[in-house]
């Protein structure tokens, strides 16, 4: 054997053990001096995202400063898989229990998964949503947790920057995106007003932006006011988020409360399908509540049912009935084509007319057109609509703002239906002015009565009393608008004399009589059109009425509808079922608005001192 091969075979494998070591060392000088900037800038790039921050929602307030819709800032929680290594299990038992998630369907989530991009890269999930609306207090667990982890290293003998490092896996691994969480304090209150929201998650010019936007209601109507500008962080750079603007309402919560109380006493008495009430300034317009049941929570709207979500007081016209009755009479009035002494036959109960027979709900025989109201004749409304004329009769139906919409700010308003006089019947004249062959909204027929309140004058709804910063400057104001005087003040008051006899002794209303103020109001009750035939026992039943009479503060309409009185022993007529609704509710907002008395109680009422008794803010303290 030749001595020398040994020593060769040494010297050999020594001068490749020199050359691997001077090619990876050239090899590393290349990556940490000459690659230094480009490799420093992929790292950060892994290790830094563009930080979306979504502006918070404005908040909507009722008249006196009540928060009824308010937005909270909160988290969402993300993972990004390519960074956990191999602390897959170890990450999911310290979050399960924070994110109230099990541990399993965590690990489903950490499993990295390549996917080929649009520019046909192969590239892994590294964006997964965990949780999302957690809140700042959870949020806080979350990374104190995460801190805590030590990845498999000890950290203790690490270099400070080695240490920075590894906290950056961690906060990148685990990290919490800006988010929202749309909150109703009251739960339900108002919920056909406010309507909902939801969180809508998009990539924008800055990176993933959540979105809250408005799906009903003044959530949505008042979308873009109430939407702010989100702001972003990257790199050390930072454009701040801009809040949405509030909303002020007219509603004041202290009534919409009363208004929501009475009318569920009437749906757990009368079982309806449904009832709907409003509160309106007939002044201003001002609609200072409005409410329907059956209602939802918005917290919780997807579990609402779709009849829950209705807005009946504008999305449900039908036929009105005998409510009706204020718009051919105070017409008549304005045009002088009857006064309120003309005398008519009501042909005790039975009226035959172009063939077919128009009934009373009794025999009436010779009646006064005041007396027509009293009594709600539908012989005399119809014998008073066919004086008037056809055209007349039309022309004031519209200028009442029937067959229009109301512009209130809520989305879902029906303009109702009405023939033009060329598509009547020739019964139709006797008809119509009973409220029939017409739908009209309850909002619609509301906004009617107050304008005979408001000396014949017609007021555009406000329910947007202004809108203002977060600062409380005013950016935007909304002031009552006249839409049209469709009938004199001298016919207006005419019509408010026959009303107030509605409530007195021998009118169809003397349940909705208060003690203390002189109520004008008017009965409907109709036999509900069911699959193009009026289907006997199942009505539409209302009272609306105003008081002080003649100086009014306030109109009330409740309505009753799909109301069933199949054997007509448990009460189905306006003046029993929806006339002691707004008894209730008149006298309870009456003195939780302290409105001055203008009767003086007698033996059998009430002490003027109980009804000035103060209420506490915001709502009535019974």
């Amino acid at each position: 054997m030749n001595s020398a091969a040994p020593f060769r075979w040494m010297l050999l494998m020594g001068t490749a053990l020199v050359a691997a070591f001077t090619g990876l060392g050239g090899w590393l000088w290349h990556i940490q001096v000459d690659q230094h900037a480009r490799f420093r800038a992929l790292a950060l790039a892994n290790l830094q995202r563009m930080a979306v921050h979504p502006a918070l929602r404005g908040a909507i307030l009722d008249s006196g400063g009540t928060f009824l819709a308010a937005s909270v800032p909160v988290k969402t929680v993300c993972v990004d898989p390519t960074l956990l290594g191999t602390q897959q299990v170890l990450v999911a038992r310290t979050l399960a229990p924070i994110l109230g998630i099990a541990e399993g369907q965590l690990l489903q989530r950490f499993v990295p998964q390549a996917r080929t991009n649009a520019t046909g890269k192969v590239v892994t999930n590294s964006y997964v949503v965990l949780k999302r609306k957690v809140q700042l207090h959870d949020w806080l667990q979350v990374t104190q947790a995460m801190s805590r982890l030590s990845f498999g290293l000890d950290e203790r003998h690490l270099r400070s920057r080695q240490r920075s490092a590894c906290q950056a896996i961690r906060e990148r691994a685990v990290f919490g995106e800006d988010d929202e969480l749309r909150q109703y304090p009251s739960g339900s209150l108002a919920a056909h007003v406010l309507g909902y929201s939801t969180t809508d998650e998009r990539e924008g010019d800055q990176g993933r932006v959540a979105e809250t936007h408005g799906l009903s209601g003044i959530e949505l109507t008042m979308d873009q006011v109430l939407t702010g500008v989100s702001g972003w962080s990257s790199s050390g750079e930072e454009v701040a988020a801009r809040r949405g603007q509030n909303v002020i309402l007219t509603i004041d919560a202290g009534v919409q409360s009363i208004v929501e109380t009475e009318i569920q006493r009437a749906y757990e008495q009368h079982h309806p399908g449904s009832v709907t009430a409003l509160v309106i300034r007939p002044k201003t317009g001002e609609v200072l509540a409005l409410a329907n049941l059956p209602t939802y929570d918005p917290n919780f709207y997807s579990k609402a049912s779709a009849s829950a979500l209705r807005n009946r007081a504008i999305s449900d016209p039908t036929e009105p009935g005998s409510t009706f009755k204020v718009v051919v009479i105070s017409g008549a009035l304005n045009s002088q084509a009857v006064s309120l002494n003309d005398q008519f036959d009501c042909e005790n109960g039975q009226f035959r007319f172009e063939g077919l027979v128009l009934h009373d709900h009794k025999p009436y025989g010779v009646l006064s057109v005041l007396n027509i109201i009293t009594k709600s004749s539908n012989i005399g409304a119809a014998k008073v609509g066919i004086r008037l004329g056809k055209s007349k009769l039309y022309q004031y139906i519209r200028d009442f703002g029937f067959s229009d919409l109301t512009d209130i700010p809520l989305n879902g308003e029906s303009r109702g239906y009405l023939r033009s006089p060329e598509k009547w019947e020739p019964v139709s004249i006797s008809r119509i002015p009973m409220g029939h062959e017409l739908l009209v909204t309850p909002l619609q027929m509301a906004m009617a009565m107050a304008a005979i309140a408001n000396d014949g004058r017609l007021m555009r709804p406000i329910l947007v009393a202004k809108v203002e910063d977060g600062n409380g400057r005013v950016l935007r104001e909304n002031h009552p608008e006249p839409i049209r005087q469709v009938v004199s003040p001298a016919a207006a008051r005419l019509m408010v004399t026959a009303l107030k006899t509605v409530v007195e002794p021998g009118g169809t209303a003397p349940k909705a009589k208060l003690d203390y103020f002189t109520v004008a109001g008017k009965t409907g009750t109709a036999e509900k059109w069911v699959n193009n035939t009026y289907k006997s026992g199942v009505y539409f039943s209302s009272f609306i009425g105003f008081f002080p009479a003649d100086d009014p503060q306030l109109c009330i309409s409740v309505v009753l509808d799909d109301l069933h009185d199949t054997d007509r022993k448990a009460g189905h007529y306006g003046g029993e079922v929806a006339g002691p609704v707004f008894h209730e509710i008149a006298e309870r907002v009456a003195k939780y608005l302290r409105l001055q008395p203008e009767l003086q109680p007698d033996s059998r009422t009430k002490s003027g001192s109980d009804l000035l008794t103060a209420a506490s803010p915001g709502f009535e303290s019974d």
